[in-house]
């Protein structure tokens, strides 16, 4: 099984034609994804080839959807035109928008999560600013490298990039049901809670890794959560524990303001709920090894 995206999941790539969507469609069609084309209303009718495929390139997602079937969109479009084309997803009612872009302003990103539940939640946003999702051996929806690991039990839901790539290195041996990327920016659609529960409620996932950072409270309610909702096993890691008062780092939501936020405040409040938080990656990993071997 896995949460969100599988073997049947058919995905276009919204800005298909650029640079970096043409580089990673490449990516995901060799991993297996099945693509089946892309949208671009400037070039609309067009065959893309890419990977030995040609790709029809569609005006509109909602065009897509109807001529394909698909329903997953990847978002490759660059910040200023983002808020768009989210919305043109949101409005086909696609039922997954991964937004892979970084820097959207958090205006955009909040008027765009506002609209998805005006209009009733009907598509699922994955980011912004996030490397995507995977289901490894099934579907790749995003820019998390497919050969790092394999498919297997454990859930992996994160804010940080190079972190999900780490840690599905690092479990390499034991494999992943889903690993969802869920981005670091102060507004995101999906959160840690969605995913837990999702994993929760996936019959083969059967441990949990969750990977936070500093700033906000997202860690915290989802300790709660854990506490109230989640039987399966959750080992966590809390990125930014030397992180300076004050300073951004990095992710535009990995800001600390007093005691709010720190690194130690999150694991503390992980700790409480039962899951068990490593110091490094590398301990995490080792704690989810224990776990799931024994």
């Amino acid at each position: 099984m896995a949460i969100f995206l599988n073997e049947n999941s058919k995905v276009i790539v919204q800005g298909i034609t650029g640079s970096e969507g043409t580089k990673h469609t490449a990516r995901m069609l060799r991993s297996g994804t099945n693509i089946v084309g892309g949208v671009n209303a400037r070039k609309a009718g067009q065959q893309v080839e890419i990977e030995g495929q040609e790709l029809p390139v569609f005006g509109s997602v909602q065009e897509a959807m109807k001529e394909t079937g698909a329903d997953v969109s990847v978002v490759f479009v660059p910040p200023k035109f983002a808020k768009d084309a989210v919305i043109e997803a949101i409005d086909a009612e696609i039922g997954l928008a991964v937004v892979i872009t970084e820097g959207i302003p958090v205006h955009d990103a909040a008027y765009f999560w506002a609209h998805a539940g005006k209009t009733g939640n009907k598509t699922r946003i994955i980011g912004p600013n996030c490397p995507g999702i995977i289901s490894p051996g099934k579907s790749n929806a995003g820019i998390i490298p497919a050969d790092i690991t394999g498919p297997g039990k454990i859930g992996l839901v994160s804010k940080s990039g190079t972190l999900t790539y780490q840690m599905m290195y690092e479990l390499r041996d034991i494999g992943f049901s889903t690993s969802v990327g869920i981005g670091g920016d102060p507004i995101i659609g999906t959160t840690h809670i969605d995913a837990l529960q999702a994993f929760q409620d996936d019959p083969e996932t059967e441990a949990i890794v969750m990977i936070g950072e500093i700033g906000g409270d997202a860690e915290e309610r989802a300790a709660e959560y854990i506490k109230a909702n989640i039987t399966k096993p959750v080992v966590g890691y809390v990125a930014g524990f030397t992180a300076p008062e004050g300073k951004t780092m990095g992710h535009a939501g990995a800001i600390v303001s007093g005691s709010s936020g720190t690194a130690s405040a999150k694991k503390e409040a992980l700790e409480a709920a039962g899951v068990k938080v490593g110091k490094t990656p590398s301990e995490t990993a080792t704690l989810m090894r224990g776990i799931v071997k024994g």
